[in-house]
């Protein structure tokens, strides 16, 4: 584990310069995106936005027939309010958002969406789903219980839902980095970051099958901050579900990345672990502030490392050999 940066982060959610804690054992990771910090701090900074931010838990249940199931789901639909109040008893944390629902054969799928504090909220919200649930069978005696889990969560697993909708906090970073700072830290320039971008992330993904995604490897610094940050790490599968985005503005660079599923928190499991809890304060996110807004920081701040990574590969991935280069230097030299 090492820190890198600082990165310069400004936005509504926070103005501050950094160093990012990451965890890894791909070496080349931490130069990479110390150098995307370096460009993108000389350019400015890199702007953030928490676009969304909601934990779900998809409950499933089985009834009769089609009829009567689609009829239950209308039914629910116009009962909200006591859906909502249910979810969010025995929490003063729970706050319920929305509901997404399917109907398959005689299946019912229920997308429950919750705000959930600064925790990452995956207890949460199946505590509000288990809730939901026994409120459900008590008010449809028809319905059969299947699972508090039916996969249209969805939790840990790379789905088009997930990314259309969200699950966690959404995030959007972007820069604007001029040629001539392009040339002095990257080694490239604005158009061919660009044009690399359309043909690799998005025409490449799109050739691969890729599920509401294109990018170069987002998994690469989520890992990382995930470790040093204490969160469950699997959530790397949906959380790497993101869009890079570049195109050339008046010379100068625009570089974003959306990343949708960004699922982190600051209390909770793993946050008592001595290394965790001071990475945690370094960063700003154990002060007191209202519910959600350390979670809300830190997503914030892991989407800027996203960022600084995802540049600096793009970067060197436009110079033939440079990308195996650094790793023969870094991790076999």
């Amino acid at each position: 584990m090492r820190s890198v940066g600082p990165v310069r982060i400004i936005g509504p959610v926070l103005d501050d310069e950094l160093f990012i804690p990451l965890a890894t054992y791909e070496s080349p990771l931490w130069p990479s995106v110390e150098r995307g910090a370096r460009v993108t701090a000389a350019a400015g900074g890199i702007r953030t936005v928490i676009h969304d931010d909601r934990m779900t838990r998809s409950v499933l249940f089985e009834a009769p027939d089609a009829e009567t199931a689609s009829a239950a789901i209308h039914e629910i639909r116009t009962r909200m309010a006591d859906l909502a109040a249910v979810a969010e008893a025995g929490s003063r944390y729970t706050k319920f958002l929305d509901m997404h629902d399917q109907v398959v054969g005689n299946l019912l799928f229920l997308r429950l969406e919750m705000h959930t504090g600064d925790a990452s909220g995956h207890n949460m919200v199946t505590a509000g789903a288990d809730r939901v649930v026994q409120w459900v069978l008590d008010t449809f005696p028809s319905l059969q219980y299947v699972s508090v889990s039916g996969n249209y969560c969805s939790d840990k697993k790379p789905t088009a839902v997930n990314a259309i909708l969200g699950r966690g906090k959404s995030v959007i970073a972007e820069t604007l980095i001029p040629e001539k700072l392009c040339s002095r830290f990257l080694k490239t320039t604005p158009h061919s970051v660009a044009e690399l971008n359309t043909k690799k992330n998005l025409i490449g993904t799109m050739i691969a099958g890729g599920i509401r995604t294109a990018n170069a490897h987002y998994a690469n610094i989520l890992l990382g901050f995930y470790l040093a940050t204490g969160q469950d790490a699997a959530n790397i599968v949906e959380g790497s579900q993101g869009i890079t985005y570049a195109t050339v503005r008046d010379g100068a660079l625009y570089f974003s990345c959306t990343i949708p599923n960004i699922i982190v928190g600051t209390v909770g499991a793993g946050k008592n672990l001595p290394f965790v809890s001071e990475n945690l304060e370094r960063l700003g996110c154990t002060v007191d502030r209202p519910a959600g807004d350390n979670a809300r920081r830190l997503a914030a701040i892991c989407g800027a490392a996203i960022l600084c990574g995802e540049l600096s590969l793009l970067a060197a991935l436009t110079n033939q050999g440079e990308l195996m280069e650094a790793h023969t230097r870094l991790e076999r030299g």
